[in-house]
């Protein structure tokens, strides 16, 4: 009995295909695959999005809101898909969103956009190397021009160079309108880099990836320059508010935000929040993003502050925040559905979606902080979150 996988070089991309490649594995390890096998869509619609489709991966999804969103791109009130098998976390979700609608609502901002490919160039001493970055402000234009002939959307913002030895580290910085665009930026700079390789004398070599963009990692440089979207969402939340509805007080949260933050300083964290990729990861699912960009979007920056009249100041900002409304997994079925249900797929959806995500995350920063300084959380976990008997 062969052990390849079935595949066909016709039209791999079909229900039969699907059935072949299932029927295999029963073959060779006695397991079937019913529910994987139980989908409403027409594979077809997969090529570039998976190889060896065999089914999916049926996780559920439930809805928070509204949430009342004040933003630059995003107004009005939304209903969050959330995918999870959390028990609790679409609840805890839930509840947040019902303390900032009823304080006024979430205020988001963009401030910066920008997704990177960083190669390192190789010359025989670092004197050399320093040349070459004279050259490269020299040549921006040209530079910029080759880059953006490889795509409609994507844009050569600026090149930030960082030298170390005989290696010049060059980050290209794009704008790539609605996707994502890792691998567009990929594309744009591997043709600057090509013709700089054949107009520029001295150079030994050139990496086109040199593990300084941080791709699906989370890095230093990212929390502090960006990639993707950094996106801020704050509140200002009235006391009376948190007692009645949170069940504890400004002075208890503004005092343990202030123990988090010494925790969080000893372990080393690139977050000081306290679980804001659960509500990423879960959206993420929901919409067709790349998941594992929920590695990046894990850095955070939590700020709050006792504001006039007794109430509470919260805010947090994601400094790495990787979405896309067109390309990728955006438009397959379920997941484009997701995305229409919050009026953001395809084009011009972009910064709209990242503001609904940070508002999300602020909702759930403040739902579990509460929970656990009001001593809810592990009776909550245990009433909602367990499925065993």
């Amino acid at each position: 009995m062969s052990n390849r996988i079935p595949r066909s070089r016709d039209n791999d991309y079909t229900r039969e295909m699907a059935e072949a490649r299932r029927q295999f594995l029963k073959e060779q390890t006695g397991n079937g695959l019913k529910h994987a096998g139980q989908y409403s869509f027409d594979p077809s619609m997969l090529p570039g999005n998976i190889e060896h489709f065999i089914g999916v991966a049926q996780v559920p999804i439930g809805v928070a809101g509204p949430l009342l969103v004040n933003g630059e791109y995003a107004r009005g009130e939304f209903y969050i898909p959330l995918a999870t098998t959390e028990g609790t976390l679409v609840a805890s979700y839930n509840r947040g969103m019902k303390l900032l609608r009823e304080s006024g609502g979430v205020t988001t901002t963009i401030s910066d956009d920008a997704m990177q490919r960083a190669p390192a160039f190789v010359f025989k001493s670092a004197r050399e190397a320093r040349e070459f970055g004279l050259w490269v402000k020299e040549n921006f234009g040209e530079l910029k021009r080759r880059a953006e002939a490889t795509t409609q959307v994507g844009r050569l913002r600026n090149i930030e160079q960082y030298s170390a030895s005989r290696f010049l580290f060059l980050r290209f910085n794009f704008t790539t309108g609605d996707a994502a665009g890792q691998n567009m930026v990929g594309k744009a700079t591997k043709a600057a880099c090509d013709w700089i390789r054949s107009v520029y004398p001295g150079l030994e070599n050139y990496y086109l990836e040199s593990n300084f963009a941080t791709d699906k990692k989370s890095s230093r440089i990212n929390i502090l320059h960006t990639r993707g979207k950094r996106v801020t969402a704050e509140a200002r939340i009235p006391g009376r508010l948190i007692e009645e509805l949170m069940h504890t007080s400004v002075d208890a949260i503004y005092r343990a935000r202030q123990v988090l933050n010494l925790g969080g300083m000893l372990a080393g964290v690139n977050n000081n929040g306290n679980h804001s990729p659960n509500g990423i990861a879960a959206m993420f699912i929901a919409t067709g993003q790349d998941v594992a960009n929920v590695v990046e979007a894990s850095a955070a920056v939590v700020h709050s502050e006792l504001a006039p009249q007794g109430d509470f100041y919260y805010s947090i900002t994601i400094p790495s925040l990787i979405v896309a409304t067109y390309g990728g997994g955006t438009g397959l079925a379920t997941q484009r559905e997701c995305l229409e249900l919050l009026g953001c797929y395809g084009r011009g959806g972009v910064r709209k979606f990242a503001e609904i995500v940070a508002a999300t995350i602020l909702c759930g920063e403040l739902s579990l902080g509460t929970a656990v300084i009001a001593e809810e959380w592990v009776a909550s976990h245990d009433k909602y979150g367990r499925n065993r008997p």
